[in-house]
């Protein structure tokens, strides 16, 4: 039996990579992670942003009912309130309705922080004037 040794591995050329492309490999990489890092990064601060806003519209909601069943708008109201660990400020200010006397605008402001930003969020709603309750009351039992 004879064996034969091979000594040029032609027909079977070794399987690797070449520095280039190691190289080349890496400085893509380099590239990609901190785009995707910061991506992510950018959707976290979306995803908090997305929730506080939602805190903050139904604060509002719940002020501008409370208000509008107490019928407690004739002066600037001002508020905090914390709700799961974060703090909201609001403000609710009445004005009378340019399109009819009887009514007055309420608007709700929220105002909250995500990181570094300070952001708000309005509300607004239309009831009737307290006065114009009283005086509508008093001229419908006259008889």
């Amino acid at each position: 039996m004879k064996f034969a040794t091979a000594t040029n591995n032609s027909a079977h050329p070794q399987a690797g990579f070449t520095l280039a492309e190691v190289l080349a490999a890496l400085m893509f990489m380099a590239i990609v992670i901190p785009v995707a890092v910061q991506a992510l990064h950018i959707a976290s601060l979306s995803g908090e942003f997305a929730i506080r806003e939602a805190e903050a519209a139904r604060l509002g909601a719940d002020v501008l009912n409370e208000s509008i069943v107490t019928t407690n708008w004739s002066s600037a109201l001002n508020g905090t309130v914390i709700q799961n660990g974060h703090q909201f400020r609001y403000t609710l200010n009445s004005q009378p309705w340019s399109q009819d006397s009887t009514m007055e605008l309420l608007t709700v402001e929220v105002m909250f922080s995500t990181g570094a930003r300070q952001c708000s969020v309005h509300l607004n709603t239309l009831v009737v004037s307290p006065s114009a309750l009283v005086t509508s009351t008093m001229t419908g039992t006259t008889q």
